[in-house]
């Protein structure tokens, strides 16, 4: 597995990267089941929007487990995904439900072009294994990311206990907070559906002085 140091930019000065990251890439090595998502695409997120661009992060639980669908970006697969990951579904019927369409397809890098960061708590998962990597310390970096970004006011959508968890020390007076419940099959129907994420994150985006987010048309950014 090729260092992802030389894509990260400012990431790359986070302590992760000397004091964890060795260690996790020494058990991914030893990893006998199959990982997703790719080696070159597990610090994608980080590699396509930079600290000083972030302006929305959504944090999510750790990547698809299924074939052909992790990328390196929370929620996203790509574009010929059929049909759609349960938590994408579920996303994208709230999404129309607050304001009224959503993309044609699973890839969502075209938020990650406007400054959303689109990431999990934990970067890779076994194949069929949900939260099978959950101990290997990733959560390492995600608490150094956050801590990054505290430098000024953003927007975090906090989707599931993990991201809540990881993003506690994220300042909800100065900071923008959604936080539910994690969007994922049948459960995503407790309180995501109605919390308003899109809507409520442009309005926020607005008062900042700041351009909303064009959410649903990758051809209008």
């Amino acid at each position: 597995m090729a260092s992802p140091l030389a894509r990260l930019g400012a990431w790359a000065d986070l302590p992760f990267f000397t004091e964890s990251y060795p260690r996790i890439e020494t058990a991914l090595h030893a990893e006998t089941r199959k990982v997703f998502p790719p080696d070159d695409q597990i610090f994608a997120a980080l590699e396509h929007v930079r600290p000083d661009d972030v302006r929305v992060v959504i944090l999510g639980q750790d990547p698809y487990p299924t074939v052909n669908h992790a990328h390196g970006y929370a929620f996203s697969a790509d574009e010929d995904t059929r049909p759609l990951p349960r938590s994408l579904a579920n996303i994208f019927k709230e999404m129309r439900s607050d304001i009224g369409a959503a993309p044609a397809n699973a890839d969502l890098r075209f938020w990650a072009d406007q400054g959303v960061l689109l990431l999990n708590t934990v970067l890779t998962v076994p194949e069929g294994q949900p939260k099978g990597h959950d101990k290997l310390g990733w959560q390492a970096l995600t608490d150094q990311v956050l801590a990054r970004l505290a430098d000024r006011p953003r927007a975090y959508l906090l989707w599931g206990g993990s991201a809540q968890q990881a993003a506690q020390a994220v300042d909800g007076d100065t900071n923008l907070k959604i936080e539910s419940h994690h969007p994922v099959g049948m459960y995503g129907n407790l309180n995501f559906f109605g919390s308003r994420p899109f809507s409520r994150t442009n309005a926020w985006l607005h008062e900042q002085g700041l351009p909303p987010i064009n959410w649903a048309n990758p051809e209008g950014t």
